[in-house]
């Protein structure tokens, strides 16, 4: 940045500079050229930015200095920024009439500002190395963009880093050579020509988002305003980890991923970062979002709109692709879902690889030294949301976006109170550290480059679960949902509490700081009560004594708490499992141990279209710390036989698998059971006896008849609960049988479909036994502490 002072220092210097003036209005205009004389003047006459002559451009040595006037906002509260009264006029970019009045009035809020120096000799080496310098005649054009370019700089160093923005992007990336060179490989067919400039424009025109310092002001504030309808003013972060964000966002340009709950999580994310004077990220988003003037709007506040789909044109992935390296390498920072849409269950779903594979290419062609990988995880004490998912799960249909739409999430944001919001920054991940260095082999290996970005998005969903506090609501609902649609009372919660809070204790599990509070009574009689405000809960108080439980109609709904904290439970519910397995073998000349570790793996593999794991020898590592917890001897007394399995198995606490596992298993039965009665096709059978075919399953007919069959079971009290009939688990039970060629045709086909059905209801039949145990342990628990018995 350069103010009058240094203009007059950089004028004394250099006697034979050009100033290029950029004024949008003639108080502008008068002002720069009053500055200028003050600072000396120059011994050649300015010239406008826009009207740049040739026979200037032919003067090597020419030094060109850009000039224009900034404006800043007035100060509030010691701050200069946009309110939301701005909304009407820009204080960024008033109206000459309110320049006037600024300049008599608050002269020091106008600036002149000089961007970097260059020569005319330096621009053509950099317009030839950038563009290829194939036409003399958009030399001009490019001198006024770097001009444009560096200005904005200068400006953005004089309001801040949070208002650095993009300009000229569209112009910049249609004329760099790197780009047309690379579209004339583009084909959307065999014989067509490759796409033309005007094209690749147009798509530049529905990506493209920039930044008005208003709106970066303003849309953090209004998204506040709507999320604080139901919400605690204060989102709850951890200090630490906003400093760490800060410094790595100061070393690379960052991308952002965050997991995805509810429709607020990017005005929640916007306004933290704002509220930490962190700089501002652009946002990809669904272009069913775009709706009505919203889109502009929201493109002015730096969100990129892009396709659902783009697998069948590949001119768009072109585009998107380049786009997004361009971004990278002008180093603003990018911002996204990494589980690309939310998750209706409450639990991470797995990684999008598109747009990280976007970033990667950058990486890897050396645009970019590095980029850091920033996992965050927004989360909430209640979601108004949860009702829709749970409606979803059922079969129903998602609501189009649209105005109708925003009014009544908007509506709806202000029905209740829903507790406070949870923001929390991972450990960042450097794309280094898994694809190598720019360049390197994996740039030239598809499958390996694959394999290391899969494994790079599955570090930073594990590190954004790792970090996901558990709530006060989320263990609550969890003890709830256990009893299948029982009442307890409120001595009976606490009690199933003080295993659960023992546990967390004993681990470093983030919590919020509402959870060791419900050691004490207040606090969870709140919680309960908020659960009961919200309808998920329903208390019964007209008795002896009030008792709570979450009925039929909402437990899909309340599933959604529990899974948020699933996956800390996991490995305890995996080790009940697994020992449950060596106390019922009895082959003999079998090592228990070996048998314990073989029913881990097959957990995994079943589960693991569900949840995230290590790589195996990580995860063994975790499983032998979770067991070392409950016994440093375990191995021990498994090789005693069942008897010591049975011993070991009772003081394992809290027993969870019964909870948290059985969901899925009911789920993947109910789909296994629809496909075993699936009468195979007759025609067209090879000699063999396969089906030429194949005996594969319409997806969304096995899904409509499993949703039948779990009503079916439920009315039968045949399930556990009604959360296992759940077209999201169905989906994801599917994805496993595919995986298992369990949708494919075959000889052998009805056979491997009936013993993957008796291999779930064996688990099923360990589940109720563990589910027994648990019971059991409950009643002597309650008895011991019952100071009438």
């Amino acid at each position: 940045m350069s103010t009058e002072p240094d203009l007059a220092g950089l004028l004394a210097a250099h006697p034979e500079t050009v100033l290029l003036t950029q004024a949008s209005t003639r108080t502008e205009a008068r002002l720069i050229r009053d500055r200028i004389a003050a600072a000396g003047g120059t011994s050649r006459p300015p010239v406008s930015l826009g009207r740049i002559p040739q026979s200037l451009l032919a003067e090597p040595d020419l030094r060109l200095v850009p000039v224009r006037v900034a404006w800043l906002p007035a100060e509030h509260a010691g701050r200069r920024a946009a309110q939301l009264t701005d909304l009407i006029r820009d204080p960024y970019h008033p109206s000459e009439r309110q320049q006037r009045r600024i300049l008599a009035r608050h002269p020091g809020q106008a600036i002149v500002l000089a961007g970097q120096p260059a020569t005319i000799d330096e621009l053509r080496e950099r317009w030839v190395e950038t563009t290829g310098g194939e036409e003399e005649a958009d030399f001009a054009a490019y001198v006024a963009r770097r001009a444009t370019l560096a200005l904005d700089r200068a400006e953005y160093q004089l309001h801040g880093p949070r208002y650095k923005t993009p300009s000229l992007v569209k112009e910049e990336i249609l004329a760099s050579r790197r780009f047309r060179t690379g579209l004339r490989g583009v084909r959307r067919g065999a014989d067509e020509a490759p796409p033309s400039l005007a094209e690749a424009g147009h798509i530049l025109d529905e990506l493209v988002a920039g930044w008005s310092r208003r709106l970066i002001d303003v849309m953090p504030v209004i998204g506040r305003l709507i999320f604080q309808r139901g919400f605690d003013p204060q989102i709850d972060y951890d200090d630490s980890q906003v400093e760490r964000l800060r410094a790595a966002m100061a070393r690379q340009p960052g991308i952002l991923l965050w997991s995805h709950r509810s429709n607020l999580d990017t005005l929640v994310l916007a306004a933290a970062l704002q509220e930490k004077g962190l700089p501002p990220a652009h946002l990809f988003a669904g272009v069913n979002m775009a709706f009505g003037p919203m889109g502009a709007i929201m493109r002015r506040a730096g969100v990129i709109f892009i396709r659902r789909s783009t697998a069948d044109d590949p001119l768009y992935k072109y585009v998107l692709r380049e786009y997004v390296g361009y971004v990278l390498e002008k180093r603003f920072n990018l911002s996204w879902s990494i589980e690309g849409t939310r998750s209706r269950t409450g639990k991470m779903l797995p990684p999008r690889l598109g747009l990280l594979s976007y970033a990667a290419d950058a990486y890897l062609a050396g645009r970019v030294d590095d980029l850091l990988l920033l996992p965050v995880s927004v989360s909430f004490d209640q979601l108004h949301e949860i009702a829709e998912y749970a409606d979803y799960a059922r079969g129903g249909q998602k609501k189009p976006e649209g105005f109708g739409w925003l009014y009544d999430f908007v509506k709806a944001q202000g029905a209740g109170h829903y507790g406070k919001i949870y923001v929390r920054f991972g450990e960042p991940v450097p794309l280094s550290a898994f694809l190598g260095p720019p360049g390197g082999p994996i740039a030239d290996d598809p499958a390996a480059r694959r394999l290391a970005l899969a494994k790079t998005a599955f570090e930073v969903a594990w590190r954004i679960n790792q970090g996901m506090p558990v709530t006060a609501t989320a263990l609550i609902t969890t003890i709830l949902l256990a009893m299948h649609g029982a009442a307890l009372t409120f001595d009976q919660i606490r009690l199933a509490l003080a295993d659960a809070l023992d546990y967390l204790a004993s681990r470093t599990i983030p919590r919020t700081a509402s959870v060791p509070a419900l050691a004490v009574a207040d606090p969870v009689r709140a919680t309960l009560d908020a659960l009961a405000a919200g309808g998920l809960v329903t208390c019964v108080a007209d008795g002896r004594e009030p008792v709570w439980l979450i009925g039929p109609d909402h437990q899909l709904a309340a599933t959604f708490y529990r899974n948020s904290l699933i996956h800390f439970m996991l490995d305890p519910a995996l080790c009940e499992l697994a020992v449950l397995r060596v106390a019922g073998s009895s082959g003999a000349g079998t090592d228990p141990v070996e048998v314990f570790w073989t029913e881990i793996g097959w957990l995994r593999d079943l589960l693991k279209f569900e949840f995230y794991f290590r790589d195996r020898d990580e995860h063994r590592r975790g499983v032998r710390e979770e067991m070392d917890r409950h016994d440093p001897d375990w191995e021990e007394h498994l090789r005693a036989g069942p008897a010591g399995a049975d011993a070991l198995l009772t003081r394992m606490r809290p027993l969870v698998s019964h909870l948290l596992v059985r969901p899925f298993v009911e789920a993947y039965r109910l789909v296994a059971d629809v496909l075993a009665h699936d009468e195979p096709p007759s025609e067209g059978a090879s000699a063999d006896g396969a089906s030429a075919a194949g005996a594969s399953a319409d997806d969304a007919e096995v899904i409509r008849r499993a949703l039948g069959l779990g009503r079916q079971y439920v009315a039968q009290r045949r399930l556990r609960s009604s959360e296992a009939v759940s077209v999201l688990l169905f989906q994801t039970a599917l994805a496993l049988m595919r995986n298992r060629g369990l949708l494919e045709g075959g000889s052998d086909l009805a056979e491997r479909r009936s013993v993957f059905l008796a291999e779930l209801r064996d688990l099923l039949k360990r589940l109720d036994r563990i589910e027994d145990l648990a019971i059991r342990r409950y009643i002597r628990d309650a008895v011991r502490d019952d100071p009438l018995e």
